[in-house]
């Protein structure tokens, strides 16, 4: 049931999502219709501000729709093939996850689950939406193991999101004079250090504990919490990651190989709108933006992804016109939901055939 608590968060984060797409809209309306009215500066200054307002929507989405056009079709095609590519990547990586359990679903049915959570992540008003579609499905499919299988998927969207905050901590460093530049970026940055500290220690306490070594009693005081069986198991299920020896031999190469196709999607994106874009700057600023905007302040990130691309990509060191880093952000994202669509044809099409196997089980 959806509580009042609940449609009141949505309303909030939605409407913070909405204050700053019109914010970042705006801008770049305001710039771009200052540039097609064609006239003096002077001549601009002595508008009043309603006027301004009105020259900025009558033109800026014109140009915007302009700059849109001029965008190469091969490029295009080439980001979304890369898209769906970081997809396939994530369902490897998280098949090595449930192999730390030994659960052992076939590829095709991981990829099916995980491009129908990816539908949900998407179009639902939350960040985690299709992550519990994600979890409810592999805990069915796994009888005898439903807390593991639930905590794979958290293992898995936390290894992901900090294989991502160590790439763009690795790539602050060669691009320090760009970062820096700006007091604004100064804080993007700290901010990103300081979930790069968090989610580490997080990891590292559920790998490998540490507050029952110190506390001899905390075990006892779990179980005494609602559901503290099913707390204790999940923490034993954490423990058996930092047990495994291998795991992180094996799942580093494949995150990496994530990020690096990811930064590799957009610099093709940058390509198809003609922009020189240096790859060492973009690999820095990709999963910076991308891992901000996980943050759960507004469906799916947008809003705040735009606007991070926009103060990010229109520094000079990097130059990226502000209308077409707006653009190259909301393409990025419309290729996401390419696939996402893809997840809810996968979803409508299996969800009947699915529902049969249950109860043939049953």
């Amino acid at each position: 049931m959806i509580t009042r608590r609940k449609i009141t968060g949505l309303a909030w984060r939605g409407g913070v999502c909405l204050l700053l797409l019109v914010w970042i809209f705006q801008a770049i309306f305001y710039n771009e219709g200052r540039i097609a009215w064609n006239h003096s500066d002077a001549e601009w200054q002595a508008l009043s501000r309603w006027e301004r307002l009105q020259i900025a929507w009558q033109y800026g989405p014109p140009e915007l729709c302009k700059t849109l056009a001029s965008m190469d079709s091969w490029w295009l095609f080439m980001s979304l093939v890369l898209m769906g590519l970081t997809i396939f990547i994530g369902v490897l990586r998280w098949q090595i996850v449930l192999r730390v359990h030994g659960l052992q679903l076939p590829l095709a049915r991981t990829t099916q689950i995980s491009f129908v959570a990816h539908f949900f992540n998407s179009f639902l008003l939350g960040s985690i939406g299709g992550d519990v579609l994600k979890a409810y499905y592999v805990a069915r499919e796994t009888h005898h193991k439903k807390t593991e299988a639930v905590v794979t998927v958290v293992v898995d969207r936390l290894i992901g999101l900090f294989s991502m905050l160590v790439f763009g901590c690795l790539m602050i460093i060669p691009n320090y004079d760009l970062l820096f530049s700006n007091h604004r970026l100064r804080g993007v940055i700290l901010t990103v250090l300081v979930m790069t500290a968090v989610c580490g220690g997080f990891l590292i306490v559920g790998f490998w504990g540490g507050v029952s070594k110190r506390l001899p009693r905390a075990r006892e005081w779990l179980r005494r919490l609602p559901r503290g069986e099913a707390l204790e198991r999940s923490l034993e299920a954490f423990r058996h990651f930092g047990r495994d020896k291998t795991f992180f031999w094996r799942i580093v190469p494949i995150t990496m190989l994530q990020n690096v196709v990811l930064v590799a999607h957009f610099y093709v994106l940058t390509l198809g709108f003609h922009q020189q874009v240096p790859v060492i700057a973009l690999a820095a600023i990709v999963p910076v933006v991308t891992s901000i905007s996980a943050l759960p302040i507004t469906p799916s990130g947008l809003g705040v992804r735009e606007n991070l691309y926009v103060w990010m990509l229109a520094v000079p060191t990097v130059g990226v016109p502000a209308a077409q880093a707006l653009l190259l952000s909301l393409v990025g994202y419309a290729g996401s939901l390419v696939w996402s669509l893809v997840g809810g044809v996968i979803y409508l099409t299996l969800k009947q055939k699915q529902h049969l196997t249950e109860i043939t089980q049953e």
